[in-house]
């Protein structure tokens, strides 16, 4: 298979999980990318192993819907964000031990670990942004000029620099240093949802409910990129690891990748039976994960980045169905342009396209839920029970009768 061949292979559906029992709302691969975290309104936190036919694990702990979910750098903790008002703290396998803390008077909604792993940050409906010490699980400092709930909030790759985003409609970038806000980005339609930096920590994405996706240049404060690919809010973004991708979750049931170094739409890909709500590449950029209102997660193979990427540029313009051609800049601070989906953007549909890898449904162990959660099963006791006491009685029915009936000596 030549360069070019390798060049137009697409992305491909590996595994569809199901185990959820409602709306998946965070997902998160472990850095060695063998296993992936996700979050439910039906307040539970599951691993799913990769492997094929490996069985995946349901925590539960939370009293209320997980919003967020994220693998710390080592991959020896997981941080999960939920309505419940705590952040929770796991340990990725069988004996599932995990510790909360009350971090907020109201729903948490994000919770994201420095890159040395030392620090949490977490967003809340309290309208607060607030950074903890991991280990210690301690307080250090709050952020508190939003006006209304907080969607998000990420750090930068250096730790230097938070991101956040509210209903207030606005985009605010934190010194954790001098503990200011040093840029405010306004929406003067909706409002962002979702916020992230790019690799390299020189630009931020957002992605709104006004459909569209805007990157910004945090060190000069401009919009760089204004995407506009979506029909319906856009829920979620990622950035693959070599900055030159960014790939997105809408409430129009499809995820989108673009060409960030083209300005293009790359990819749609049609796999969610419903919105979705959240998605993310792996730590290398060789999977994508996505969730959705659907209740399943998929894992995709990413295929379009497994050769060097001026390669890929080179193949654009002979792809059998090339979108329209560019017409905008690259990620440089130019002055921004409208993007514009095409009509001809490949698209990938599970129901024809996805790899017989493993099963749907692995099994799945429940860790972490008390003996008598389930009301059928104090119903299966007390009909043991039941059954035991009335064994127990017939046996001593059985005794009295033998006693009765033996003829005296």
């Amino acid at each position: 298979m030549n360069v070019m061949a390798l060049a137009l292979e697409d992305p491909s559906l590996e595994n569809n999980f199901k185990g959820h029992k409602d709306v998946v709302t965070s997902v998160d691969f472990n850095p060695n990318s063998k296993q992936l975290a996700s979050t439910s309104l039906d307040k539970c936190l599951m691993i799913w192993n990769l492997k094929p036919q490996s069985r995946a694990y349901r925590f539960a702990g939370h009293k209320d819907a997980v919003m967020c979910v994220q693998f710390s750098p080592s991959g020896h903790l997981v941080a999960s964000a939920s309505r419940d008002k705590t952040v929770r703290l796991w340990t990725p396998n069988v004996k599932g031990v995990s510790t909360a803390f009350t971090a907020h008077s109201a729903t948490v909604r994000s919770v994201n670990f420095s890159s040395d792993g030392n620090f949490l940050v977490t967003a809340s409906d309290d309208k607060s942004v607030k950074v903890w010490n991991t280990h210690e699980q301690r307080f250090l400092l709050s952020f508190k000029e939003h006006n209304n709930w907080v969607r998000s909030a990420r750090f930068s790759p250096d730790g230097r620099l938070i991101v956040s985003c509210s209903d207030d409609r606005t985009v605010k970038i934190w010194d954790t240093v001098s503990r200011e806000c040093i840029s405010t980005f306004t929406e003067h339609r909706g409002f962002a949802s979702f916020v992230d930096f790019n690799p390299s920590g020189t630009c931020i994405a957002s992605a709104g409910t006004n459909n569209t996706v805007k990157l910004w240049d945090v060190r000069i404060n401009k919009l760089l990129q204004h995407y506009q690919v979506h029909s319906a809010a856009v829920n979620c973004l990622s950035f693959h690891p070599s900055g030159n991708y960014l790939i997105t979750a809408s409430n129009d049931c499809t995820l989108k990748i673009m060409d960030l170094l083209e300005g293009r739409l790359f990819y749609t890909l049609h796999g969610h039976q419903g919105p979705v709500i959240a998605v993310t590449f792996s730590r290398h950029g060789e999977y994508f994960a996505s969730g959705g209102s659907d209740s399943q997660v998929l894992v995709w193979k990413t295929n379009f980045d497994s050769i060097p990427y001026n390669e890929v540029l080179k193949s654009h313009s002979v792809r059998t169905n090339p979108d329209p051609p560019p017409h905008i800049t690259d990620i440089h601070p130019r002055i921004p342009h409208l993007h514009t989906s095409g009509p001809q953007t490949i698209q990938i549909n599970r129901r024809t396209h996805v790899a017989d890898t493993q099963s749907s449904a692995p099994p799945v162990m429940d860790i972490g839920i008390p003996f008598f959660s389930k009301p059928q099963t104090v119903s299966i006791l007390e009909q043991r029970l039941t059954l035991t006491e009335d064994k127990l009685q017939e046996c001593l029915d059985n005794q009295q009768t033998g006693l009765q009936v033996r003829p005296s000596s």
